[in-house]
Order: structure tokens, then C-alpha cells, then sequence
């Protein structure tokens, strides 16, 4: 009984209030009335909520497949027993346990249009000519974002991925190369297959961390220039806490629910899937 009251008050109440928060027209300083799914209609026609809905997906979508490939190759690196490799496994722990924020004001500072050591860095050898405007433009600024998220997001993969491959029976590799396997051979057709299951459920957690993030976007680009960087959580932050609609910004902070269950549900059937085949 006291967990359910726990879950129910932190988790529950707060879901159902958001919930209940989008079918009224609520304001700040106004209890509001019920209007059913008139918020979420309206986003439908809604320009800047359609760019953001798009954005979070493209987002996510790179995020992830930066995340996957980076963070397998940084596993697969140090999986190897080299001088320092346990100074290097804590190393890349670094943009994981820093603070979101620190490390976001960071980049910020890298993705300064004057002042930029990126920008300096590519001049000095001679791959630009003048500095990058990194976080000016909507392009740049997109790519900036998912590029900061994938850096972010990258010690949980190659940790995971290094578990995994370190799962992984010895036996099968060592037969593979008395067969004449090459290690693409081995990689492609044993190490891949087996680190599947963990890159699903990888994926899926990470997906659904990507597609609320908040943090990373707010620092660097407060969702512009000109909503280029617009995602659900920084829209329904304007809308509802600066903008003062509290029932449209509960709608849109609803709407990627769908999303996050179809990530959940895939989680859970793989678990079971792998259960059900150990």
C-alpha cells in the first residue's frame, strides 16, 4: 500500500493533471472550463507545433543512430586491453556525470559565433575561412543540438555496449578464426546478432530521454533561431509557464505520450522475446 501511494503521488497525479490540464482552456490565474479535445485540434492547425512534432522525431531519429554507430566503435575500442585502457573507460564516463547544464553552457561557449575553438580550430588548418555561426542559422543550429545530444548521450551507449560485448563466449570468436572467419565475418554474423537485445532496449530508453529533452536544447538555443530547434518540451515550456496557457502547453507536453508507449511496449516485448529464448 505505501508504494502505490508513493507511485500514485509522484507518478500518477501529476500525469492525470497534465492530462486533465489539456482538455480546458486553463490560463494562469484562471481555473478554466472543459473543452475536450479542443487544445489538441488546434495544435493540429498549429504551424510551430507541426515544426516542433517534426524536429523532435528528426532529433531523435539522428540522435539515436549517432549514439548507436559512436558509441559501438568507442565500446569496441576499448574492449581491447591497451596501456590505460581502465583510464580510458573512467574518461568516457566525462560527459555522462557532468552536470546537463555545465556541460550545455560548454558547448555554448564552443558555439560562440566570435569566440568559437571549433571555429578557430577548422580556420587554423584551413578547412574554413571565417567563423561558423553554430547556433545562428536553423540548420547549424539543428545539427549543433543533435550533435551536443550525441555527445551526451554516448557513455550510456558504449557502456552498455562494452557489458554486452564482454557477455559475449570467447569460444565462439576463437572457432570463427580457426575457421577462417575474417573479423568483419565474426563482427557481422556473431558480436552484432548477440549485442542486438542490448541495443534495443539501449535504443529505447534513449529514444525516450531524447524525445523529453529539455535541458540540452533550453541552454543553447531556447528552441530558436526562428523555432528551428523547437521541440515538445521547450514549446510546452513557452506556451504554458512564459506564454501563461496552461491548458495548450499541457497539450502539447501530452501529445509525444503516444511516442513513449510505443517505445515502452517495445522495451517489454523484447525483454520477453529475450526471455522467453534464454
Amino acid at each position: 500500500m505505501p508504494a502505490v501511494l508513493i507511485l500514485g503521488g509522484l507518478l500518477a497525479y501529476p500525469l492525470f493533471l497534465g492530462v486533465w490540464l489539456s482538455l480546458t482552456n486553463t490560463v494562469l490565474g484562471s481555473p478554466g472550463q472543459f473543452v475536450g479535445f479542443q487544445n489538441y485540434i488546434d495544435l493540429i492547425s498549429d504551424p510551430t507545433y507541426r515544426g516542433a512534432a517534426m524536429f523532435s522525431i528528426a532529433y531523435t531519429f539522428f540522435a539515436e543512430i549517432g549514439k548507436v554507430s559512436l558509441g559501438l566503435i568507442l565500446a569496441l575500442i576499448v574492449n581491447q586491453k591497451f596501456a590505460g585502457y581502465r583510464i580510458a573507460r573512467a574518461m568516457m564516463l566525462m560527459p555522462y556525470v557532468a552536470p546537463t547544464v555545465l556541460s550545455a553552457l560548454a558547448w555554448l561557449w564552443l558555439f560562440d559565433p566570435q569566440f568559437s575553438a571549433i571555429s578557430w580550430l577548422l580556420m587554423k588548418i584551413h578547412l574554413i575561412h571565417a567563423p561558423i555561426n553554430f547556433v545562428g542559422s536553423p540548420t547549424h543550429a539543428q545539427i549543433s543540438v543533435i550533435v551536443v545530444n550525441i555527445w551526451r548521450g554516448l557513455p550510456y551507449f558504449a557502456i552498455g555496449y562494452l557489458a554486452g560485448l564482454q557477455g559475449i563466449n570467447k569460444d565462439l570468436l576463437e572457432a570463427a578464426a580457426i575457421d577462417g572467419a575474417s573479423a568483419w565475418q565474426s563482427f557481422w554474423r556473431i558480436t552484432w546478432p548477440l549485442l542486438l537485445p542490448v541495443t534495443t532496449i539501449l535504443v529505447s530508453f534513449s529514444a525516450i530521454f531524447t524525445l523529453t529533452d529539455f535541458q540540452l536544447i533550453w541552454t543553447i538555443t531556447r528552441g530558436g533561431p526562428t523555432d528551428a530547434t523547437q521541440v515538445f518540451t521547450t514549446l510546452a515550456y513557452q506556451r504554458a509557464i512564459t506564454g501563461g496557457s496552461l491548458g495548450q502547453g499541457a497539450a502539447v507536453a501530452i501529445s509525444p505520450i503516444i511516442f513513449m508507449i510505443f517505445f515502452a511496449w517495445f522495451v517489454v516485448r523484447s525483454v520477453r522475446e529475450e526471455r522467453a529464448t534464454a
